[in-house]
């Protein structure tokens, strides 16, 4: 489990992931006060680091949304990272891995979700590979923050 202390890195492994996967430039001070934010309200989310060696190589973010459907609560895996030079060694598997054993250990998480972009085929095969399909959903936006 990540810790205050994190934020700083978590914050620029965000930036470094939306430049990578959308060629978007965020605000480093903005994220930095949105990922403060989610350790200043629990009932937000979590974030879970991966170390190899005492250095911090990859991240997700957890968020809930609730399913009435369900009575239970989905987890959102958000915001995830690896540096670079420690893809294909199971850094998300290892991480991916850990949150399904802490949901089942929660008692009331009906499920898992995230959202990759479309073309980011090497994604989507991990995530496969994990035991996780596309639904026939679609998803939509109206963003007041970010423009595009």
């Amino acid at each position: 489990m990540a810790q205050q202390t994190d934020t700083e890195t978590i914050a620029r492994f965000n930036v470094a992931l939306a430049k990578e996967t959308e060629h978007f430039d965020l605000d480093f001070e903005r994220t930095l006060r949105g990922v403060n934010a989610m350790f200043d309200d629990a009932a937000r989310g979590f974030y879970l680091l991966a170390e190899v060696n005492g250095q911090i190589v990859g991240q997700l973010m957890i968020t809930y949304e609730w399913s009435d459907w369900r009575n239970g609560v989905f987890w959102w895996i958000q915001s995830v990272y690896v540096k670079e030079e420690f893809r294909a060694r199971k850094i998300f598997k290892s991480l991916y891995e850990h949150v399904v054993t802490l949901a089942k250990k929660e008692g009331n998480v009906c499920g898992l979700r995230l959202y990759a972009e479309k073309q980011n085929e090497r994604a989507h095969a991990v995530y496969k590979k994990l035991g996780m399909k596309v639904t026939e959903y679609d998803m939509l936006e109206v963003d007041f923050v970010l423009k595009r």
